[in-house]
């Protein structure tokens, strides 16, 4: 319905645009992931070529995630109920719809920890990483997500071989990128943003008379109350940003990201206030209002294309590419949006209760996924600003999780010394099984 009702797919702002651009360079605001995927494409000229390899991806996310349940003793109608918001909740439609890297990144972090907890083996383990450094290029929030599935390998205890895998194959997509950011702008790393992302995070607070910033980073000080600031976004784009005032996107990067740190270490009670304050919209039952403006809705008129970007656009398509509105289909589906969707407190809810039941029922698999979604959920508002779009990553892993933990099966798994016992006595050409004769028998 997406595919016929919108063709060839709707277009996010000026994200869409940047992915879309001909010529290939690391990211300034965003790593350029995405974009070497659109790239790959482009000789095709379809825009209709990319939504329908995302849906595919998607439909392809859920039948894994499928599978592994049903692995794990789940029923079929219980396998099939944890499944449906990937399937069929409004925005994963919607996401999958637009040239975003959201669905990209959804299904890379998804998958690779999906690969890991159906068995950990130093190939899985290596493909998951690789999934994961992808996934790290696509958007950087997966970074952290690395890094908590080495833990998770650590503790669990299932040797050198599948951590070395992952932490190595992992490192090979980031080094390479941040390598070609060194060699096109001089110096290594993912993206020029992280430091202005923490410094908008504090435009919700900061106050100089308390933070007391020296002169060089004076000039980033918000000149309006806090009452009437807009949202951490509007701090990077707008024309009354003091951001606009430093010349240099690297010196922007390096004093808004000091600027930012000295703000969160003198008010950190009004950091943790707005952090607060963001998380709370999680507990929002109704996802957007009738009446709200926001991008994350299934258009009802049409969008012209201007300027630079309907060139940017039409040379990817190589003919008009701005969103149509097919009726009755587009109206059938901004009918469906209304309440076709998994509600935040919902979500959050068996979140949390699904990771107090994996620790009760010792489902440590179920942990992975569980904390992962947690991370992808919590980590935005600190960084940058609470938003939408940045929570529906976590819900794959959620449904995962929760699978997991109701599962009847426990997940399979090698003790490390059997294996060594049978790589012995395979090399001796001993047949026995491992451990036979290896004590005495109890009579």
């Amino acid at each position: 319905m997406a595919v016929l009702g919108y063709p060839p797919s709707i277009l996010f702002f000026g994200d869409s645009f940047a992915f879309l651009r001909e010529e290939l360079a690391p990211g300034t605001t965003r790593p350029s992931g995405y974009s070497l995927l659109l790239a790959l494409l482009r000789p095709a000229h379809s825009l209709t070529l990319v939504t329908v390899l995302q849906h595919l991806l998607g439909l392809a996310l859920a039948t894994g995630i499928y599978l592994l349940l049903r692995r794990r003793g789940l029923p079929g109608w219980g396998a099939t109920l944890l499944v449906t918001p990937i399937l069929f909740d409004e925005f994963m439609v919607l996401l999958e719809h637009m040239i975003m890297a959201d669905l990209v990144f959804i299904v890379l972090v998804s998958a690779a920890i999906t690969l890991i907890v159906w068995r950990v083996t130093p190939a899985t383990a290596a493909v998951g990483g690789l999934l994961l450094g992808l996934a790290g290029i696509t958007r950087t929030v997966g970074l952290p997500l690395l890094l908590l599935t080495a833990a998770y390998l650590l503790v669990r205890r299932y040797g050198w071989r599948p951590l070395l895998a992952l932490v190595v194959a992992g490192a090979v997509p980031l080094g390479a990128y941040a390598t070609w950011t060194r060699v096109e702008k001089g110096k290594f790393g993912l993206t020029e943003a992280d430091g202005t992302f923490l410094w908008s995070r504090t435009m919700s607070f900061a106050d100089c008379a308390v933070i007391k910033p020296p002169e060089r980073l004076a000039v980033l000080c918000p000149d309006m109350p806090v009452e009437q600031r807009p949202y951490p976004p509007y701090w990077l784009w707008e024309s009354f940003s003091p951001l606009l005032k430093v010349p240099g996107t690297a010196n922007r990067n390096q004093l808004a990201g000091e600027f930012g740190r000295k703000a969160i270490l003198a008010q950190p009670g009004a950091y943790l206030g707005a952090v607060a304050a963001d998380l709370a919209q999680l507990l929002r039952w109704e996802r957007t209002a009738p009446d709200e403006k926001t991008p994350y809705k299934f258009p009802a008129a049409e969008r012209p294309l201007n300027g630079s970007v309907k060139q940017i656009a039409e040379s990817y398509e190589n003919g008009p590419a701005a969103t149509r509105v097919v009726e009755p289909i587009a109206g059938w589906l901004r009918a469906y949006q209304r309440f076709g969707y998994l509600p935040f407190p919902i979500l959050m809810l068996g979140l949390l209760g699904t990771l107090a039941a994996a620790l009760v029922r010792r489902r440590w698999d179920a942990l992975l996924p569980g904390l992962a979604a947690l991370a992808l959920i919590v980590s935005p508002p600190f960084l940058a600003a609470y938003d939408v779009r940045y929570v529906i990553p976590a819900f794959p892993l959620v449904c995962l999780a929760l699978g997991l933990t109701l599962g009847t099966r426990p997940p399979p798994q090698e003790d490390p010394s059997d294996a060594r016992h049978r790589r012995r006595h395979a090399q001796a050409g001993d047949s026995r099984p491992a451990g036979a004769g290896d004590r005495p028998s109890p009579a």
